[in-house]
């Protein structure tokens, strides 16, 4: 259930994919209001996806028995507007979610997922009709993995580019009309992180490390080792990028690294595992600090603010059991704990701030949120509450 929550929320722009407009976990809508209700909610199935919101629609990506779903909304009612599904067996092999765990991504009136056993979908925004499908992890012989499919796909410059994870085909980028294949590059294994766009190339943080490529043929321009030594370990957090700045983080006593590409060769500004290390949620970037959860879940995590260019360590909080994602509304930052405590900080390198805590949602929630249409969207595997 639901408290009242005195948090802003951002009005009538849209979340079309993970982490938002920039792909960044940032919403600098000037339109702010408090809310005081819950807009309305839903019983939802199973996965780590998080939810998306754009053209008046709130699409979510979930699973209820045998089938994964992609279910559009009505923004402003709840009302269902369309459902498209298929058939899937995907089982998780350490007895975790059976769900989808990538976001849809939604461009030029389509809708995009990659689900848990890698068969891409490219669906019509407005009537949910499949425009094409592609078996990724058939057509490239994809092993399985820890945790199935989990790269949300990225658009960029006509062109979708996703993390595949094959030794045929570690990443690659596809015709979003006809999801035909346009360049394919690496043979690196599966990772779970989604790729960033910057104009010195596209970035992928794959199983093996740091893989910028040309966007137009996958030329490799930069590539860097950064993985954990330990097989059973794996890299889920997004690159951010900061005009020539490129931040990539990882646990597993892999740590954090930025590279500056300003410079040929790029520089290495930074590095190591005591600053922040992020175990799956992608860190937030305001003023040049950065701010994140640092450590494994399995044990209790940290949060911090770290100085983006140096490395140093600003302030840090218990963040408590399990992990959580941190998004930042405008001018504070809404830190989500997974067991459903959120957190209203003010972004603040000089000290730390929380200007209030409320209890939002029960049950496990590893998706991150989404913001627009004067919502605020949040998830856990059995419901959707969306916050007027």
């Amino acid at each position: 259930m639901f408290a009242l929550l005195i948090f802003p929320i951002l009005f009538f722009h849209d979340w079309p994919q993970l982490l938002g407009p920039n792909r960044n976990g940032i919403y600098t809508d000037s339109d702010v209001a408090w809310p005081s209700s819950v807009a309305w909610e839903k019983e939802v199935g199973a996965g780590f996806a998080a939810p998306v919101i754009v053209n008046g629609k709130v699409i979510l990506f979930h699973r209820k028995g045998k089938k994964e779903i992609v279910e559009a909304w009505e923004a402003a009612t709840g009302k269902t507007l369309w459902t498209f599904d298929y058939p899937t067996n995907y089982k998780d092999d350490f007895g975790f979610d059976d769900g989808p765990r990538s976001a849809p991504t939604v461009a030029d009136g389509k809708v995009f997922t990659f689900g848990a056993e890698g068969v891409l979908h490219a669906i019509d925004l407005n009537t949910g009709i499949k425009l094409w499908r592609v078996d990724v992890h058939k057509q490239y012989n994809v092993e399985k993995g820890y945790f199935g499919a989990g790269c949300s796909p990225l658009i960029y410059d006509g062109k979708l580019y996703l993390n595949i994870g094959s030794k045929k085909a570690g990443i690659g980028a596809f015709n979003p009309a006809t999801g035909k294949n346009i360049w394919k590059a690496t043979n690196h294994e599966m990772s779970y992180s989604s790729p960033a766009a910057a104009e010195f190339g596209v970035i992928f943080f794959t199983r093996e490390g740091i893989v910028v490529a040309d966007k137009d043929t996958g030329k490799i321009i930069y590539e860097k080792h950064w993985r954990a030594r330990a097989h059973a370990s794996a890299n889920v957090a997004s690159p951010i990028v900061d005009g020539n700045l490129l931040f990539i983080s990882s646990n597993y006593a892999v740590g954090a690294i930025v590279v500056d590409f300003s410079t040929s060769p790029p520089t290495e500004l930074w590095s190591g595992d005591d600053a922040i290390s992020a175990h799956y949620a992608t860190p937030v970037l305001k003023d040049g600090f950065l701010y994140g959860l640092h450590g494994p879940t399995q044990t209790g995590q940290q949060l911090r603010a770290v100085e983006m260019k140096t490395g140093r360590v600003a302030w840090k909080m218990l963040a408590g059991p399990g992990g959580g994602t941190v998004t930042l509304l405008k001018d504070h930052l809404m830190f989500l704990r997974d067991d459903g405590q959120l957190f209203k900080i003010r972004p603040n390198p000089e000290k730390l701030e929380v200007v209030g805590n409320f209890k939002v949602l029960d049950g496990k929630i590893r998706a991150f949120p989404a913001i627009g249409n004067g919502l605020v969207c949040i998830r856990n595997t059995k419901v959707l509450a969306c916050l007027r």
